[in-house]
């Protein structure tokens, strides 16, 4: 491997190699196997698995036909993450195994003739060339300078190996990029956050407020069939959305707020359920601190106020204030998964949680619940190394309240800097498109090109793949055994994955590369097994369940420890913060220097001719991940443009018509986007769903369809509290002729 410039490559026909290997070519879609393969290895009806198309992993079965082949994979009824029910994304999860366009084999990055390319690889060359690479990088500089960034399960494998080797970078960009905020700031408040998944009472509440929350459409399934059960009930559902989502249409009241003042909207709240006395006055003495400086601090913040900020009337926001205190304690105010915005996004969760608890709602039925989990221990290890050196050792003090390692934070210290003295020069990614889930892409570049090495773990040839040293094709969820999925929910549970059928190809599990990995690197020690089967049999032995039974069961409930599902009207709780109580005035914020109460700020706004980018999620389509999953792309195979008729108007558009977007800081999108006219978002807004506008030549059905909207966040901004990376800072203008041709890639 070269330390020189890193170029992009493309994946060669010749490097992927061709579908010769493990099972037959099946076209899932009309149901019916080309190639018809049938190993007496794969005779067995159904297997249990929970899927990996998103973060939710809702258990399920896989169920063959007589020839081996998947058929289809259903929901699990005993799991309370879908109930039986999956949405189209885990439905149509088989089309990842049968995807023509998978990594095939191991690739490795050599120059020939002045020109790199990639070459085909076996497993162990493969691991010569990773693990020289780490040893040197240990030697020169400390393990601690090379970093994970993982999502998806196969993380837990490849985190196990980097702690092994002394490193305690291993980072989700899940949580700098989107949930972090979230979580920190009802640290802040109760002492304890709201988890994965969340902890949201939603099938009992009588009042369900979604502000930026997109329910229906980001597809956390509980919830949404939570809220749908809740609505049958006669729930109050309350958006506030610059666009009329799935949600709004379903509720009583629809808020379309100015973008980037929200936090105007929860602090006049505030004010009207303390003015008016709607709070609850019992559960806020009981059990809150610093009551008397939130009712002084929000005294000015009246309808009225928020209304010229907003642009949502007063007699709105006192109406929508009573309809939560009347619902009280069984309200929600829902605090959202994607919750990095405009860079004060831990002071925004911050009041979000602050309304929850002057409406008694955290631990209370069809408010916010106590989950529990089972505690399963790691299959027995020697103890890690210490770790020297930590990236924030490197930040100067910030981020000083990220309870997680941030993404970006990793990143940042892999720029070269003269103010730093120490980098990080190692990346290995699993399951992670880093190029579509990083903003600021320019940035991300910059710091792929300091590297000494760049290993991609994953099952598709995306676009970080090309800028990879070595390319390891992980087989997917439905080849192979994982960690057991521990839910912390109303009751623990547990599930099982285990393979349906052999992987496909040349790839390989993440547990298995994670041990062949550590076996080169001399680590075998903390591998003491021949097999997952062996760690997970004895994990599941530990707690009184075997892998021969949940084999059968794939999800096995345990029953509460404790009747403490929701707070007893007599109990006395001590909450794990400073005080011991719901802290409204927040110590811990106060002693980081940060406001212990949070504050209005004033955001930019769109400049002349320029619109807000709205982005979102469809319940088609995962991320970037689906948009070449041959089941899912035939559902949506492109991205919209949402586009005001009033603005299409002043720009004479058509609808259907293909437009560029170029932004604020001048960058063009590569591809074009489809316009659709609606009155559905706000004349000073554009909208469209994130994922799509992939340049690599590689991903056949998903190459140039449809604009990328990382590619147009470049404005970042940065949260001080915990590095969250808020995105929706970023404006963009309307180009009605394709731009001068630049290099795309390819």
């Amino acid at each position: 491997m070269k330390t020189t410039r890193r170029n992009f490559i493309k994946i060669s026909g010749a490097a992927l190699g061709t579908a010769t290997l493990a099972g037959a070519t099946f076209d899932w879609v009309s149901g019916s196997a080309l190639n018809k393969v049938s190993p007496s290895a794969l005779q067995a009806i159904r297997t249990p698995t929970y899927c990996e198309v998103c973060f939710w992993k809702c258990a399920g079965w896989v169920t063959k036909n007589d020839d081996g082949d998947i058929w289809k994979v259903e929901g699990h009824n005993d799991d309370p993450h879908c109930n039986g029910r999956l949405c189209p994304r885990g439905t149509g999860g088989v089309g990842m195994y049968y995807d023509k366009d998978r990594l095939k084999h191991p690739l490795i990055r050599v120059e020939e003739n002045g020109k790199q390319i990639f070459r085909k690889a076996t497993w162990p060359e493969a691991f010569r060339v990773i693990g020289d690479k780490m040893r040197t990088i240990a030697e020169k500089h400390g393990p601690e300078c090379v970093a994970l960034f993982t999502h998806g399960s196969g993380g837990k494998f490849l985190g196990h190996l980097l702690k092994a080797y002394g490193s305690p970078h291993i980072t989700a960009p899940s949580f700098a990029q989107c949930r972090g905020p979230r979580e920190v700031a009802f640290y802040a408040t109760y002492g304890e956050g709201v988890l994965s998944p969340e902890r949201t009472d939603i099938r009992d509440t009588k009042c369900l407020v979604l502000i930026g929350s997109h329910l229906g459409e980001n597809m956390h399934n509980g919830q949404v069939q939570e809220m749908s059960q809740a609505i049958d009930k006669g729930a109050t559902i309350i958006t506030v959305d610059p666009r009329f989502s799935t949600a709004a249409s379903k509720s009583k009241h629809w808020l379309p707020i100015k973008p980037a003042t929200d936090m105007a909207l929860l602090l006049a709240w505030m004010n009207v359920l303390i003015s008016e006395g709607w709070y609850d006055k019992e559960y806020v003495e009981k059990n809150t601190y610093g009551f008397d400086q939130l009712k002084a601090h929000v005294q000015p913040f009246t309808p009225e106020w928020a209304y010229g900020i907003t642009t949502i009337e007063p007699k709105a926001i006192r109406d929508t204030a009573r309809e939560m205190a009347n619902a009280s304690p069984a309200v929600i105010v829902h605090p959202g998964r994607h919750v990095t915005w405009y860079g004060d996004d831990t002071q925004r969760l911050r009041a979000v949680a602050i309304l929850n608890a002057l409406l008694g709602s955290w631990g209370r039925r069809g408010g916010f619940y106590n989950p529990e989990r089972i505690s399963i221990p790691d299959f027995p290890h020697p103890p890690y190394p210490k770790s020297k050196k930590s990236y924030l050792d490197a930040l100067d003090g910030k981020y000083s309240l990220a309870t997680e390692v941030i993404s970006n934070g990793i990143c940042e210290m892999t720029t070269p800097s003269p103010e730093r003295d120490c980098n990080i020069k190692g990346w290995i990614v699993n399951g992670t498109n880093l190029i579509h889930t990083l903003p600021d892409q320019e940035a991300t570049l910059k710091a792929i090109e300091a590297l000494e090495m760049l290993v991609v773990i994953d099952t598709m040839p995306m676009e970080i793949t090309g800028y990879a040293d070595v390319v390891l094709p992980e087989c997917t969820y439905l080849e192979r055994y994982d960690a057991i999925r521990n839910s912390p929910h109303r009751e623990p549970v547990l599930s099982l994955r285990m393979p349906a059928v052999k992987p496909k190809y040349n790839s390989k599990p993440g547990w298995w590369i994670a041990k062949q990995l550590g076996t080169e690197m001399g680590l075998e020690k903390y591998f003491p097994y021949k097999n997952i089967e062996e760690v997970l049999d004895w994990q599941l032995k530990q707690v009184g369940s075997s892998l021969e039974e949940m084999k059968k069961t794939g999800v096995k409930k345990f029953k509460r420890e404790y009747d403490d599902l929701y707070f007893a009207d007599s109990q006395e709780y001590e909450f794990n913060t400073n005080t011991g109580k719901i802290e409204l005035y927040s110590t811990e914020m106060a002693a980081a220097g940060f406001d212990p109460l949070p504050q209005y700020t004033e955001h930019e706004q769109p400049p002349a001719g320029f619109y807000r980018l709205n982005y979102g999620r469809s319940p088609v389509h995962t991320f970037s991940r689906t948009a070449n999953n041959p089941n899912l792309t035939d559902i949506m195979p492109e991205n919209d443009l949402w586009v005001n008729p009033r603005v299409a108007k002043q720009w004479e558009l058509k609808n259907g018509q293909y437009v560029w977007l170029k932004n604020q800081d001048g960058i063009v999108s590569d591809f074009s986007i489809k316009v659709r006219f609606t009155e559905r978002i706000r004349w000073d807004s554009v909208y469209m769903v994130h994922g799509f506008g992939h340049g690599a030549k590689k991903l056949t059905r998903a190459f140039g369809k449809g604009a990328s909207d990382t590619q147009m966040i470049s404005n970042v901004k940065v949260d001080p509290v915990m590095g969250g990376t808020g995105m929706r800072s970023n404006f963009v203008t309307i180009l009605l002729e394709k731009p001068n041709e630049k290099e795309v890639t390819s």
